[in-house]
């Protein structure tokens, strides 16, 4: 029966599935994903926290506290993936995908605002007020190292936001 033909007065619709999408749930791709995503965001944490005087700009304060929540998320649903993949189980029913939906969407949303903030602070503060070359010496370098790894993350999760948007489209 094909997609969308009718039968009678029933619309009969055959249960496809886009199992071979990059990035879908339970998947080596999208366990890859998953740890790409915790992994960046990890390292924007981690060189954040590095940089001395960060803790005085409510900005990367917010990028901290977004890419914390993303390495949360990322990696519940790295081991969600792990688990499915020992135990061959297929992830892609309704209620699964929509929960996996809406959670990347709000932290995408939330990451994104980090990285936008923090760097517009880091330009703010290294090209126009000219504070890395003038005391106080602020670590500009990794203000900005940060910012991009968080910018990359949020790349890596609209990928997911995406390929998950169509799998809700299709199940």
């Amino acid at each position: 029966m094909l997609y969308g033909e009718l039968k009678g007065l029933k619309f009969v619709r055959n249960n496809i599935r886009m199992k071979h999408l990059v990035g879908s749930p339970g998947t080596v791709s999208g366990l890859l994903l998953r740890l790409g995503q915790c992994l960046l965001a990890a390292g924007s944490i981690g060189i954040m926290v590095s940089a001395s005087g960060f803790s005085n700009y409510t900005a990367f304060c917010y990028l901290i506290a977004s890419m914390g929540l993303q390495v949360l998320w990322s990696s519940g649903l790295a081991c969600l993936d792990i688990y499915a993949l020992r135990i061959k189980r297929d992830l892609q029913n309704p209620v699964l995908v929509s929960l996996f939906v809406v959670g990347d969407w709000v932290t995408a949303t939330l990451s994104l605002a980090g990285a936008c903030s923090s760097a517009g602070i880091a330009v703010l503060y290294s090209k126009d007020l000219n504070l890395c070359s003038t005391p106080p010496h602020l670590p500009c370098g990794r203000f900005e190292l940060s910012v991009v790894l968080a910018f990359l993350t949020w790349f890596l999760i609209a990928i997911s936001s995406h390929v998950m948007f169509w799998i809700l489209a299709t199940i």
